[in-house]
């Protein structure tokens, strides 16, 4: 088992993926002799690799300005589908779930099967018809590897990226690492059902009811439900289905989850949305669900406001508290990126195919630009496109900026904690005047005392760290050139030129360092 997990073919295709995906993070043709693979080689070779570069690539296709447009078309056909395990795994699993067989009927045949587990449908001594989440055998094992081997290569090619490049494919495989590993555990997928189904009852949106007697880490067993797929816009018109409602129910719900709740579902798409014959809205598949900070919250809401509003440079300064964008990144040459892209999708004239023909171009310009993919922002850009892409199937020209944001809009206030009614805010705000009034004293006493600390945000600290680097390592580089010739002198003197070469060069490093100051 050991060395299939870690077989010399199955290293080289992780070895390949992520020397494509970085050649073409890096705008290169090829590294030595080693060539990044064609879009459908690719998804074909991530696809044998299974659900851990499966999933990493899904997340990967949200980045818009890592891949050129024939890459990114590629990783968003990729499906989370692979073969059904054999009848003997399938049994050797459900006989380790299921001490004893509680169903009356049990279908051996998946309606579904994925990279983490496969469902079947069953029915239990009443008659209700359940689905039954079998997980794949071994994927748990699978996963640890995978990361294990993704870490190593990720150490291996770090040096040949930028700094803000660097943190942004670190965080993406440190938060791919974390949500993979509770994805793989159906008793957490079981406690995210539970608590979504508490959260959100009032959303008007059905969950599954799930039996906890009969699930384990390895079972899920949960109501059947029926419907057609979110994007099964035939099926959904044939029945008589007003589909735009069901499109305004899902913005102010997942509105409600990311930036009023702060806690999401983070895998939105088509089969994971079933809509009942009676035009209800129904989720499904838990393993993928996310908690929004406080303050990546506050900065989302800034960033629908500034876009709303046009204002670009706030927009760029939102962007820089979410941390999408480097702390010390130009505020204007930015905003001026922001007006470009704007314009391009308030355009009316223009289908989607154009408008991202158009963004792509913008894009290309700003390759440079120290963007950046903090680790809390993953899944939330991805549920944004996710969402954007169920929509274009039915409106034309959907797009986040014309559609999405005047309905968020509505629910800012909510979602900054103001109270349904003007009265039960005012007597909130009343009830907090008082530590208002106590909070000032502290803080003038502070002052009086000389006592008074500024904390710096993380992003500030990003770049004071970045900064001290680049000094420690012009000053180490320096020193080392200058001790080395000292060094040359006292152990041979017939190396004095090279050493006054060395020390030369270490004084004249040291002169342009003083001089930049």
């Amino acid at each position: 088992m050991v060395y299939k997990l870690y077989s010399p073919v199955r290293i080289w295709h992780v070895f390949q993926v992520l020397l494509t995906l970085y050649l073409l993070i890096r705008k290169r043709d090829r590294f030595l002799l080693f060539s990044p693979l064609g879009p459908a080689r690719l998804v074909d070779t991530i696809t044998s690799l299974g659900a851990s570069f499966i999933k990493l690539a899904q997340v990967l296709a949200t980045r818009n300005d890592f891949f050129p447009s024939e890459y990114l078309n590629a990783l968003k056909m990729l499906h989370d589908e692979l073969p059904a395990m054999s009848q003997t795994t399938m049994q050797h699993v459900f006989e380790r779930a299921f001490k004893t067989n509680p169903f009356v009927k049990f279908n051996t045949t998946p309606i579904a099967s994925a990279s983490i587990g496969q469902v079947h449908e069953a029915w239990l001594d009443d008659g209700v018809k359940v689905a039954v989440k079998l997980r794949r055998e071994g994927i748990e094992r699978q996963v640890k590897a995978d990361i294990r081997i993704l870490t190593a290569f990720n150490q291996l090619f770090r040096p040949l990226f930028s700094h803000y490049t660097k943190h942004s494919i670190e965080a993406v495989i440190v938060e791919f690492s974390s949500m993979i590993l509770k994805e793989v555990s159906l008793n957490h997928e079981r406690a995210n059902l539970i608590k979504f189904s508490q959260t959100y009852a009032h959303m008007g949106v059905r969950f599954p009811c799930t039996y906890e007697e009969l699930s384990c880490d390895d079972a899920l067993v949960m109501r059947f439900e029926e419907g057609f797929r979110f994007d099964d816009r035939r099926s959904l018109e044939a029945c008589g289905i007003d589909i735009y409602p069901i499109i305004d129910t899902l913005v102010s719900f997942y509105t409600e989850q990311m930036l009023v709740k702060g806690y999401f579902h983070a895998d939105p798409h088509p089969g994971n949305l079933l809509i009942s014959k009676e035009g209800q809205l129904i989720l499904l598949d838990f393993g993928m669900v996310k908690r929004v900070p406080n303050e990546t919250r506050v900065a989302i809401i800034e960033l629908i406001k500034a876009a709303n509003e046009q204002d670009y440079e706030r927009y760029v300064n939102a962007s820089k508290r979410l941390g999408t964008v480097a702390y010390d990144a130009p505020v204007s040459e930015l905003a001026e990126f922001t007006e470009s892209m704007f314009e391009i999708f308030n355009n009316d004239t223009l289908d989607s195919a154009s408008m991202q023909e158009l963004a792509f171009e913008v894009l290309e310009k700003t390759r440079n630009l120290p963007f950046k993919l903090p680790q809390e922002a993953i899944y939330i850009l991805r549920v944004s496109a996710i969402i954007e892409g169920l929509g274009t199937t039915y409106i034309e020209n959907f797009n986040g900026i014309k559609d999405i944001l005047p309905i968020l809009q509505k629910n800012i206030p909510r979602a900054l904690g103001a109270k349904e009614s003007i009265l039960e805010t005012l007597i909130d705000e009343f009830r907090q005047f008082p530590l208002d009034i106590k909070a000032f004293r502290d803080s003038i006493y502070k002052i009086s005392e000389e006592n008074l600390s500024v904390e710096l945000s993380k992003r500030q600290l990003e770049v004071l760290e970045k900064r001290l680097a680049a000094k420690v390592s012009s000053v180490s580089i320096t020193l080392g050139l200058m001790l080395g010739a000292i060094f040359l002198v006292n152990y041979d003197k017939h190396y004095e030129d090279f050493a006054l070469l060395l020390f030369g060069a270490g004084a004249l490093r040291l002169f342009f360092l003083r001089s930049k100051r």
